[in-house]
């Protein structure tokens, strides 16, 4: 057992090999830099991206690995230079924990789209040649260039999603203009994304209608989330009605599904926008020509726009919808994460969990 643990300063649970069991498993953080934070670790979110690199479905994955990329916890301790951060703040880690800072990408606080690649998380590569362990641990190691402040009273279990689905539309939703009030949204898909897309639509003042193929979805969607339409994608009547009446389209679902349907609901110079990945992307010219309409696509944020992101929430008390775990119960929570069996996102416990 001792040697299946591992040795080292920091408890985690990892996964082994493609089977994406995990287990607890010890490791070596790095000694704390002039310019890193230490980050005690309160809570992680379980994210669709810890069932994809556990399992090693882009067969990329380096072994033992530690997921998770939605952090929040407490400073224990801070390198000479950092100002921003001190003892006891809490704070946030997202997807990404470096970048190469020299880029204009970088330059921009863009960060994601480094011109080199970020490095993300968990399963990247570090500059220090070292591979990066997640947020099911003990304690993180983080430049604090990659951290963000949790605003005074925000709920950590609740703060712990925005770092990744709360970003991940939040950013295109700015950078497309979906903040004006009285314009019309569709979200596609009522997860993880698809319940914080319709929660920052109604923040904006946007008249917001959820599209699912459930209809087990529909009285939280209206009631719960406040969306001001619920439909179901598979009713031909349904959609037919509202064709042209959509500003803006966030499309969520991983699943493949057609797009020449959901184009037809845009209005004139409407935009959809893929943060889901399909396994492929199919329409056809006249649903983007007529009408001039646009497909854009996006990933998480920048760090600017993230604790941007984070400030907007605490403002509106915008709080998503979550179901606190122990690390002990990872294993049933990813499998049922694959069955969307979740509302609306898993996150573990680790202050109270991991020992």
């Amino acid at each position: 057992m001792a040697a299946e643990l591992g040795h080292g300063n920091c408890l985690s649970w990892a996964a082994r090999n493609v089977t994406g069991t995990l287990s607890p498993y010890r490791f070596d953080r790095r000694s704390v830099g002039a310019d890193d934070i230490s980050l005690k670790i309160k809570y992680c979110g379980v994210c669709f991206a810890d069932v994809v690199w556990t399992r090693n479905k882009h067969g990329d994955s380096m072994y033992p690995l530690v997921p998770g990329h939605e952090i929040v916890g407490v400073v224990t301790a801070t390198g000479s230079n950092v100002k921003g951060f001190k003892v006891g703040d809490h704070i946030g880690v997202g997807t990404y924990v470096n970048s190469c800072r020299n880029c204009e990408y970088c330059d921009d606080f863009l960060e994601v789209f480094c011109s080199k690649g970020p490095t993300l998380t968990f399963n990247g590569l570090d500059s220090d040649g070292t591979v990066t362990k997640g947020g099911y641990s003990s304690f993180i190691v983080v430049h604090e260039r990659y951290c963000y402040k949790i605003p005074d009273g925000y709920p950590l279990d609740k703060a712990a999603p925005l770092l990744c689905a709360g970003i991940t539309v939040y950013s295109p939703m700015m950078r497309h203009k979906m903040n004006q009030p009285g314009k019309s949204l569709g979200v596609i898909g009522l997860g993880g994304l698809g319940h914080m897309a319709v929660m920052f639509g109604k923040a904006f003042g946007l008249k917001v209608t959820v599209f699912s193929t459930s209809e087990s979805k529909k009285e939280e969607a209206l009631n719960l989330l406040r969306a001001d339409n619920f439909v179901i994608s598979s009713d031909k009547q349904q959609m037919m009605s509202l064709m042209k009446s959509l500003d803006y389209i966030i499309d969520t679902a991983s699943g493949d599904h057609p797009f020449d349907p959901y184009m037809s609901l845009l209005k004139v110079g409407g935009v959809l926008v893929l943060v889901g990945f399909p396994s492929e992307v199919r329409l056809l010219p006249i649903s983007l020509n007529m009408g001039a309409k646009s497909v854009s696509g996006s990933m998480t944020g920048g760090t600017k726009e993230t604790q941007e992101m984070l400030n907007f929430c605490a403002t509106n008390q915008i709080y998503p919808e979550v179901e606190v775990i122990n690390i002990q119960y990872i294993n049933e929570a990813l499998e049922r994460l694959i069955k969307r069996d979740v509302k609306y996102r898993f996150v573990i416990d680790i202050a109270n969990s991991l020992d």
